[in-house]
C-alpha cells in the first residue's frame, strides 16, 4: 500500500521536517495540528512578551483557530470535517481550559462526534495551549 505525503497551502507551515497529512490507503493521518496562522507566527488569542513566553491566552480563541487549521487541511486534502474518525488533543492546562474545549467540541462535533483522547502535557513546540493529532477516512 502506497502512501503520499500532504503539504497544505492553506495551513501554517509545520516546525520541523514533516508533512501535514499522510495518506495511506482510504486513511489520512494529519500531523500535530495548532491554532498558529498561516505565513505568520501569531497565534490567535495569545499574548507573549518580549521573551517570547505566554502572558496570557485565550482558549476559546485557540480551539476555533485549530478547528479550522484541522478543516483546512482535510478539505485541501480530499477529506472533510465529517470523515475525522478519531482525534487525541493535547492542553497544557486541563483544569482551566478542558471545560471551554469541550464545549466547543460539542458545538463542532454535534451530529456524529469521533473517538477522542484528551492528554494534558507540560508544554507544546511553540506557545500554544492546544494541538490536534487527527485520523479521517478519505474516499
Amino acid at each position: 500500500m502506497k502512501n503520499e505525503s500532504i503539504h497544505s497551502s492553506k495551513a501554517p507551515e509545520p516546525v520541523g521536517l514533516y508533512p501535514h497529512a499522510k495518506r495511506v490507503g482510504n486513511l489520512l493521518f494529519l500531523s500535530g495540528v495548532g491554532p498558529r496562522e498561516k505565513g505568520t507566527k501569531i497565534i490567535p488569542g495569545v499574548t507573549l512578551d518580549e521573551q517570547g513566553k505566554i502572558q496570557a491566552y485565550d482558549i476559546e480563541k485557540q480551539c476555533r483557530s485549530v478547528f479550522q487549521n484541522v478543516r483546512n487541511i482535510l478539505e485541501e486534502s480530499g477529506s472533510s470535517w465529517d470523515k475525522i474518525v478519531d482525534v487525541t488533543v493535547f492542553l497544557t492546562n486541563m483544569k482551566a481550559d478542558f471545560p471551554i474545549y469541550n464545549s466547543l467540541w460539542a458545538e463542532y462535533f454535534a451530529g456524529n462526534p469521533p473517538c477522542r483522547t484528551t492528554l494534558e502535557i507540560n508544554c507544546l513546540p511553540t506557545p500554544i495551549a492546544i494541538e490536534l493529532k487527527v485520523i479521517a477516512t478519505i474516499d
